[in-house]
């Protein structure tokens, strides 16, 4: 297929992703990118997706890996092929999916970075500790303090805690309403510290309604804003490596397992979906655990013998 043109069943599926599936921005970007990355691997071979057949995808991964894409690269891009075959099969008529029985590389298992508890603690009470003594916008501190504090309480997507809008916290019941992947509801519970953050900032901005979270132009804060923010609190503090939005949710569940909550209970708190997604911290727990005994218990090293 020429480049440029574009593809009917394509479009189609991106339509579903977009308008059923509520599927991400991202999720769209890279689909988008993993289907477009076949076609241009198959060149003017390519006719159409029908016709396309399990040694063609076969050829393809074996291109992908002389590439030296990383194996979750290679992954989420038959991920992406493989979920547009099966809305061809179930949508279109199509018999059957030429990338369902392929093997992939194996996931790499790489243990999510975490803060542990007073790295977790500094960086919360930087936004205060760095506030002018008459700064521009007096509640910016106010909002960064009470961002992070959510943020860490309630174990969120970025993406979920920019869109929280005010009447989506209940102060009288303590928690927070959030719409998770696939237009998901859950309920979480919120800290006092982070609920008693929330409420200063409210007071200090002046917000009544509309989006929770906003920029200095009073509209609401954008993902780069917050991952500019973090950046700026960690150039002041004292952690030793770079933080990511998504690292303050690995801390939140490793931080709740590490106190003995029960796997089911971070599953529902965080949404996900699978029980084995969430089950990558307790790999985490475990090393932690691992290292404290070995640091602390007077016979955890065996002797050289």
């Amino acid at each position: 297929m020429p480049e440029g043109i574009t593809d009917p069943l394509e479009e189609d599926f991106f339509r579903f992703l977009d308008t059923e599936r509520t599927s991400s921005v991202l999720t769209l970007r890279n689909y988008r990118a993993a289907l477009l990355s076949y076609r241009s691997f198959r060149g003017e071979k390519f006719t159409n997706w029908r016709d396309a057949s399990a040694d063609d995808f076969r050829a393809w991964l074996f291109a992908l890996m002389k590439q030296d894409l990383s194996r979750a690269t290679i992954r989420l891009r038959f991920a992406a092929v493989r979920s547009f075959y099966k809305f061809l099969v179930h949508r279109r008529g199509l018999a059957k999916s030429p990338a369902a029985d392929l093997q992939l590389p194996k996931a790499e298992r790489k243990l999510p970075v975490v803060l542990n508890i007073s790295q977790m603690e500094e960086l919360l009470s930087l936004p205060n500790k760095m506030q002018g003594e008459k700064p521009k916008i007096a509640w910016l501190a106010a909002r960064d303090t009470a961002l992070l504090e959510l943020f860490y309480s309630c174990g969120l997507r970025i993406s979920e805690l920019r869109m929280l809008d005010v009447r989506d916290i209940d102060f009288i019941s303590e928690s927070c309403r959030v719409m998770g992947k696939g237009s998901k509801e859950r309920l979480i519970p919120i800290g006092g510290p982070a609920l008693a953050a929330l409420q200063r900032y409210r007071q200090a901005a002046a917000i009544t309604n509309g989006p929770i979270f906003l920029s200095s132009r009073k509209t609401r804060i954008t993902q780069q804003a917050i991952d500019l923010l973090l950046k700026k609190y960690l150039s002041a503090s004292s952690i030793p490596f770079a933080i990511s939005p998504h690292k303050l949710r690995h801390s939140f569940a490793t931080h709740m397992l590490d106190a003995g909550a029960d796997l089911r209970s971070v599953q529902s708190l965080l949404g996900h979906a699978s029980l084995s997604t969430t089950q990558i911290y307790t790999h985490v727990t475990r090393e932690r655990l691992r290292k404290a005994y070995d640091t602390a218990h007077p016979r955890a090293q065996s002797s050289a013998l």
